[in-house]
């Protein structure tokens, strides 16, 4: 499985974004999906993910502002971004897991998505 992300940018404070994520190769095999941020000198933490049945999780610091969501058919993934912060600046990741026969899901990345919230 390859996962691809596009749709960062620069915007203001205040103003929204998509990101999309497109997964090719055994779209068929993945079960969760996630969006992951980073930024310089920081761990990577998790943003929100969503299963295959589209049960979705929030971080603390996104829930009410971003929503996650996904076409499992296509085989992508999305995050709307309301109410962007300059806090919310990060590359933002994609994450897909396919199960495998250990309790350790094989696990893919994208290269990231800049995201710069400033004024």
């Amino acid at each position: 499985v390859q996962v691809v992300e596009s749709g960062g940018g620069l915007v203001q404070p205040g103003q929204s974004l998509k990101l999309s994520c497109a997964a090719s190769g055994s779209i068929a095999s993945i079960s969760d999906m996630a969006w992951y941020r980073q930024t310089p000198g920081k761990k990577r933490e998790l943003v929100a993910e969503i299963s295959r049945r589209g049960i979705t999780k929030y971080a603390d610091f996104v829930k009410g502002r971003f929503a996650i969501s996904r076409d499992n058919d296509k085989g992508t993934l999305y995050l709307q971004m309301n109410s962007l912060k300059p806090e919310d600046t990060a590359v933002y990741y994609c994450n897909a897991d396919i199960p495998s026969a250990s309790s350790i899901p094989w696990s893919y990345w994208g290269q990231g998505t800049q995201v710069t919230v400033s004024s």
